[in-house]
């Protein structure tokens, strides 16, 4: 959820936004094919609804386009392979771009009328698409689809991809979930034996900020050199810390900026104090010598940020590690974190409604798929039965898996550009706020210079 997937852990700053979350066998794929579906159509449809009459074509090619890296590639080129394996009759044509490419990529075809098929979207990209007749309207397919359960798919998950013209969460879905990614705070627990240090709770709400930064302290090590050579943290989410400390940073209800409250720049200058007051986390030129990303794989990190789609390069790892809620502020004593997510959405141009749908639902809710999707390590079961059967018994690390269903079904938050169109608000939020990690400028002094011009691009690109 995620910020796109394609390791935002990798960003240089420890502001963590999301562009970017049973047995198997043994019952009936919870979104079966409609293949078979022959409903005939209404002709006062509307344009962006697919007619319920439309057939599956006999042989037909559904062009497929998402993003990421090697590994994404690689597991959804197996997913798409089982599909076409599952009907014989039907061709995908896969194709993924590099993330900082996709969104110039994807509004290229739009515009030459050359859409994919079914392609992924995010926020706030999802919610310009849906708004502009771009996406398709999934009702009626889904009203043909008999085994669609909606109460055994997280809620949270469906409902980004609901919209009611004005609204997200509400209204006709424009998507299907392709993921629900909560975001959690990983540890690495031979750094935490070799101080000493009691490994971080894995229930929200018992282990707080001071808790952490005095883990922090003890895992922080000098080399040889007299420069850091292990940090205590890294990449600690801004989200987490407002979100926990009671602040936000807009209400969207009124299109009010609320960085200047105090529960907001207590959080901020927190996440800032971890490096320029108790020095347990890298700085913004230690990470461009050295990512958090990179200096946790190589064993230089105690606690960082993960996603589950990080599984796989994890359990390739030589120390031992787990996840831990994200700690809590003593303040208030809450726990929270971003629960990400992208879709998998339908071109309203679409010359197949139907297979592309049948395509976007088996990616998203087919049981086999599904399975397969979370052996891989790439994301959290769609399927609420599946995630809180076979998916925590997973003998694979994290052994506490149950920390990513508590963020999804309790204190995981949206990211906070869902609910802008336009986030260039956002975006310089993001590229100013660098000036209280290098101490430049305080938190409450930040704030008070930039809400007004915060105020002044959100209100330009999102109150029309």
């Amino acid at each position: 959820m995620n910020v796109l997937k394609s390791k935002v852990a990798k960003l240089s700053v420890p502001l963590m936004l999301s562009f970017a979350m049973v047995v198997t066998g043994c019952s009936k794929s919870t979104m079966q094919s409609t293949d078979k579906s022959s409903t005939q159509p209404s002709d006062q449809a509307a344009p962006t609804t697919a007619a319920a009459s439309a057939k599956p074509a006999e042989n037909s090619e559904i062009s497929f386009m998402g993003w990421g890296g090697d590994t994404e590639k690689a597991v959804f080129q197996k997913l798409t392979d089982s599909y076409m394996q599952k009907y014989p009759t039907k061709k995908v044509k896969y194709t993924i771009v590099p993330p900082a490419e996709y969104s110039q990529k994807l509004e290229t075809l739009i515009a030459s009328g050359k859409a994919p098929d079914v392609f992924y979207a995010n926020e706030p990209l999802f919610q310009k698409l849906a708004g502009s007749g771009t996406l398709l309207k999934m009702d009626d397919l889904i009203a043909k689809s008999a085994s669609f359960d909606e109460k055994n798919v997280w809620k949270k998950g469906l409902d980004r991809y609901r919209f009611d013209g004005k609204v997200l969460g509400k209204g006709s879905l424009y998507g299907l979930p392709k993921d629900v990614g909560p975001w959690a705070f990983a540890y690495n627990k031979d750094l935490f034996d070799k101080a000493g240090v009691k490994y971080p709770s894995a229930k929200a709400g018992e282990w707080t900020w001071n808790d952490m930064i005095e883990a922090a302290k003890k895992i922080t090590t000098q080399g040889a050199n007299g420069k850091t050579d292990v940090f205590g943290v890294a990449g600690f989410s801004l989200e987490s810390a407002v979100w926990a400390n009671g602040g936000d940073y807009i209400d969207y209800n009124t299109g009010t900026i609320k960085i200047d409250e105090p529960a907001f720049i207590e959080a901020l200058q927190f996440v800032a104090d971890l490096k320029l007051k108790y020095k347990v986390s890298p700085s913004p030129t230690d990470e461009k010598a050295q990512g958090g990303y990179a200096r946790f794989v190589a064993g230089k990190i105690g606690m960082f940020p993960m996603g589950p789609w990080d599984q796989p390069g994890f359990w390739k790892l030589p120390f031992g590690w787990d996840i831990a809620a994200w700690p809590a502020s003593p303040k208030t004593g809450k726990t929270a974190t971003w629960l990400g997510s992208a879709g998998f959405v339908i071109s309203s141009k679409t010359k197949y409604p139907e297979d592309a749908f049948n395509l976007a639902a088996y990616l998203s809710l087919d049981r086999d798929s599904q399975k397969e999707n979370y052996q891989l390590g790439q994301a959290v079961p769609n399927l609420v039965d599946m995630a809180k059967g076979e998916f925590l018994k997973m003998e694979k690390a994290p052994a506490n898996r149950q920390v990513f269903l508590d963020i999804i079904e309790d204190y995981g938050h949206p990211p906070i550009a869902v609910g802008s169109v336009d986030t260039k608000w956002l975006d310089t939020f993001n590229q100013e706020v660098s000036r209280v990690w290098e101490g430049k400028q305080t938190a409450e002094e930040w704030v008070k210079e930039m809400k007004p011009k915060l105020q002044e691009l959100y209100d330009k690109g999102n109150k029309k």
